[in-house]
């Protein structure tokens, strides 16, 4: 048996290394395109006035997009943990309260979720609540903060816009998630929690959303990863992520290919490094 796993292993493997061979002779044989690959290093990295190495533009989308994603998702998992307890709660509205936002979530294009958001929620909102005149007013320290964790100042209302939009977006399929995980808890720990006479909080604090994160561990990781990939889209409001910066490069330097694989091996190294995690700690809480 085992030999037969090695034998299609390699076979595999050689079909694979076979195709990307053909794939490297088509595109050197059969594109009338000239590759340039030495004009990539310059928009990683600069060298400003006074000879300090700055970021470029695509380090700058490159950092955008680990911001966005990250807060995405932290704000994804709040959401949909709360949705994904009133899912699993005997009470009729809180049931269908989860059900409605998980339904309307997951059935709506995030394209249009951006739209809306951004058009006609997010500017009469920050507006009301006077976001933007609050980031301008901000000290050069203030300022510094806010752009270290989020974007510039200039640019805080539409970066809100797109967190939210991903965080409410994501959020519906977390909700699914956490409710799985819920259902897989033994009702045994549900009565042990009422025995000890712990609040309904302390319930789910102490006892059943430590276990249940430690099962769905894998599941939000997948989940995370999706959010880094998804989050190529709030480009379409001008964020300046990485997709973003790709696209004003590509349109002026008609770098396409090499952009573009540029960009994809960039998305590629972020989501590795968080699965990477993810199994790190997926292999720690085993050992606990």
């Amino acid at each position: 048996m085992k030999k037969h796993n090695y034998l299609l292993d390699g076979i595999i493997l050689i079909a694979l290394i076979l195709a990307g061979i053909l794939v490297f002779i088509r595109v050197k044989t059969g594109f009338s395109y000239t590759w340039n690959w030495g004009a990539i290093p310059q928009f990683f990295f600069r060298i400003d006035e006074s000879g300090n190495i700055k970021s470029n533009l695509l380090m700058l989308g490159f950092y955008t997009t680990i911001k966005l994603s990250f807060w995405s998702s932290l704000a994804a998992i709040i959401i949909g943990t709360l949705m994904g307890i009133l899912r699993t709660r005997k009470n009729l509205f809180s049931r269908l309260t989860g059900r409605t936002y998980i339904e309307i979530a997951r059935n709506t294009p995030p394209l249009v979720l951006i739209f809306i958001f951004y058009f006609f929620i997010g500017n009469n909102i920050t507006a009301a609540l006077g976001i933007d005149e609050w980031a301008r007013n901000l000290s050069g320290t203030g300022k510094g903060i806010l752009s270290f964790l989020f974007s510039k100042p200039e640019r805080f209302a539409e970066f809100l816009s797109a967190l939210f939009t991903l965080a409410v977006y994501e959020g519906a399929y977390v909700a699914e998630i956490i409710r799985g995980g819920l259902e897989s808890i033994q009702k045994g720990q549900f009565e042990a929690s009422y025995a000890l006479g712990l609040s309904s909080t302390d319930k789910y604090r102490f006892v059943i959303l430590p276990q249940v994160f430690r099962k769905v561990l894998p599941s939000l990781t997948g989940q995370a990863i999706s959010t880094i990939k998804d989050s190529s889209i709030v480009s379409i409001i001008s964020i300046q992520e990485l997709t973003f910066q790709g696209m004003e490069i590509m349109a002026s330097t008609y770098l396409v290919f090499e952009i573009w694989i540029t960009i994809t091996a960039m998305y590629f190294i972020l989501t590795l490094s968080l699965s990477t995690l993810a199994t790190f700690l997926e292999g720690r809480m085993i050992k606990y």
